[in-house]
């Protein structure tokens, strides 16, 4: 992972092909994630976050649904059928979104009245659900005879969200009501489209992911399977708009067959959720072509196109890309949905291959990408994220287009999903934070508690728990920004073997056993690559895991004209009072002092300007 840092962070599947191995091989799949539902966090920096998340973020995206925006009455008018459709024809999304927050947030923190609220919406979407089972509020207060028209009216991605959102209650309260909702409208789906049947290219993804998920749940062949009919439909020539306008194929994902991708394209956010689909179904029909495309896709989107923060998209124009090193700073749309699929992306190709290099990417994103798109107090939201602001750029309570609210929403009480992961040798430790998880290994179980002040100190504590002497793999991340740690375990310093970025320690594990992580956390000057012309005669700065920046608000004399050099000397310093705690870099040159906040942070105080990456004097 050295050149990443470097780089400016820069034939019907389904029915046998070539590339598709036996099912009596090892699978392609070798980690599961240790489910959020089994992950007790409890951390400086993420509890209060999560807390904020029940008191705050979530009545805020109820009270945008119910009282604010037209979309929970669309549902009560479709039911009707009277009334008129407000806003846009997506905009069902944003509500199956937020409910899948509120059943994420009821696994780990049981609410009646929470409870009671998800009931109340699931009651208006089966109301609003057709015999034939079709639901989409636009269409059926616009005309139902429009429907199925055109692919970029997002039909599929709605139902994709509605499933999502239905799996999830359906997992926290064993309540099958919306499932079933969800079972119909498939099932309507395919009585449409499929072999034999009318072509199909979603205009936006994210069915396709949704679809595995019920496969996963009902245990319905047919749904995988159509999961990746849908996958194999794109690059033949079949996307259309019908007679509302031109379809774009590179903007969709549609311009090649999908296990012939190399390059991204288009926008950035349904890249993402392909990618993910993608993933899914070759795990499941252990598909090897998939998986080599996305190796492919990922040197591209990582090396070339992905700015020092995760986030990818850097172009308005198409919320997506544009050539390769164009980062520009200024005009970076980096959407924060875009970020949080670079999240669920890189899970699952750190689940194919044991790499840490996709943790590296994966945390990378969620503290700095995805993290910026919510304000510390959990009220308001970015959903375009630029490496630089004259002033102007900030949070808004909602968005007429408010995917990426409702995306945060239920992003937040899933992070437990990142921590760990299992495999059939080793328990693998992802991302440091403090957190108790109880891992189920046949008929014997261990508990992990891990103890950490990350991302502000490089230290972790991981205490076991086993009833019997356990033989085991333990695997700890080395984070790529890591250069120097010491392992020990009860004490005893450790000389761990690294694969692909992991500490291997590998020995009979008993009661009580502590691992002990110290990882140095220095301040670390990041170039740019050279080819990405925006960034030339600059720096940024990154201490762990995170970003930093620089805030007109701390820096007010001469912002524009301050510099790094290499005489630049740095400290920093855990500041408790600053932006509800941070550790704040110091930057010394001369008589000049920078001071500088992790980017998350950035735009929690008064208006002013904001850059990530500052000019630099050799």
């Amino acid at each position: 992972m050295k050149q990443y840092f470097i780089v400016s962070l820069a034939c019907l599947a389904l029915w046998g092909c070539a590339e598709q191995r036996s099912e009596k091989e090892a699978p392609l799949k070798m980690i599961n994630q240790v489910d959020f539902s089994h992950v007790k966090i409890q951390d400086h920096f993420w509890s209060p976050r999560l807390s904020k998340h029940i008191s705050t973020t979530l009545p805020v995206c109820i009270d945008q649904i119910e009282n604010q925006t037209g979309r929970i009455k669309n549902f009560e008018n479709a039911a009707k059928k009277e009334g008129k459709h407000s806003g846009i024809f997506f905009d069902d999304s944003d509500v199956y979104k937020a409910l899948e927050g509120m059943a994420y947030t009821l696994i780990n923190n049981p609410d009646l009245e929470l409870e009671k609220k998800a009931d109340e919406w699931i009651d208006k979407f089966a109301a609003a659900q057709e015999e034939d089972g079709y639901i989409n509020t636009y269409y059926t207060l616009t005309g139902l005879d429009k429907r199925w028209h055109n692919m970029d009216k997002h039909e599929m991605y709605c139902a994709g969200h509605m499933t999502e959102a239905a799996v999830a209650y359906y997992q926290a309260t064993g309540k099958r009501k919306l499932l079933d909702v969800c079972i119909r409208m498939t099932d309507h789906m395919m009585s449409i489209f499929g072999p034999g049947k009318r072509h199909w290219v979603p205009g936006h993804e994210e069915i396709e992911l949704a679809l595995v998920k019920l496969y996963q749940v009902t245990k319905e062949q047919k749904y995988l399977d159509f999961a990746n009919w849908l996958l194999e439909e794109r690059g033949h020539g079949h996307g259309t708009k019908g007679d509302e306008g031109k379809w774009d194929p590179k903007y969709y994902q549609d311009d090649k067959p999908v296990r012939d991708m190399t390059d991204i394209g288009g926008h950035a956010v349904r890249c993402m959720y392909l990618y993910c689909g993608m993933a899914d179904v070759a795990a499941l029909k252990q598909d090897s072509g998939y998986i080599a495309a996305m190796h492919r896709l990922w040197d591209d989107v990582v090396l070339r196109n992905m700015y020092i923060t995760g986030g990818i998209g850097s172009s308005k124009h198409n919320e997506g890309f544009t050539e390769d090193y164009d980062l520009p700073n200024l005009e970076a749309y980096c959407e924060t949905c875009a970020s949080v699929g670079m999240v669920f992306w890189n899970l699952r190709m750190n689940q194919f291959t044991g790499d840490s290099k996709y943790v590296d990417v994966l945390e990378r994103s969620m503290y700095n990408g995805a993290l910026a798109g919510i304000s510390l107090a959990g009220d308001r939201f970015f959903y375009v994220n630029p490496l630089e602001s004259k002033g102007e750029h900030h949070r808004k309570a909602w968005y007429g287009c408010a995917c990426c609210p409702s995306q945060i929403s239920r992003f937040l009480p899933s992070i437990g999903n990142y921590v760990y992961g299992v495999s059939e040798q080793a328990i693998w430790v992802n991302l440091y934070v403090g957190s108790t998880t109880q891992i189920p290994l046949g008929k014997k179980e261990v508990t992990l508690k891990q103890e950490t002040d990350y991302p502000w100190e490089g230290a972790v504590k991981l205490t076991v728990s086993t009833a019997t002497p356990l033989k085991k793999e333990i695997r700890l991340r080395v984070p790529g920004w890591c250069k120097q740690y010491t392992i020990a375990v009860n004490g005893e310093t450790m000389n761990a073997p690294v694969e692909k970025g992991y500490a291997v320690l590998n020995r009979e594990w008993k009661e009580g056993d502590v691992i002990a992580l110290d990882m140095d956390m220095p301040v670390e000057v990041v170039a740019a690559d050279a080819r990405v012309k925006q960034n030339v005669g600059k720096r940024a700065i990154q201490r762990g895991p995170l970003v930093y920046c620089i805030e007109e608000v701390d820096n007010q004399k001469g912002f524009d004209e301050l510099v790094l050099t290499p005489n630049t000397s740095f400290k920093a310093e855990f500041k408790p009072a600053l932006l509800e705690g941070v550790t704040a870099i110091q930057a010394e040159t001369g008589k000049q002092t920078i001071q500088l906040i992790p980017y998350y942070a950035w735009d929690n105080r008064e208006a002013g300007k904001m850059k990530v990456w500052i000019d630099y004097k050799e």
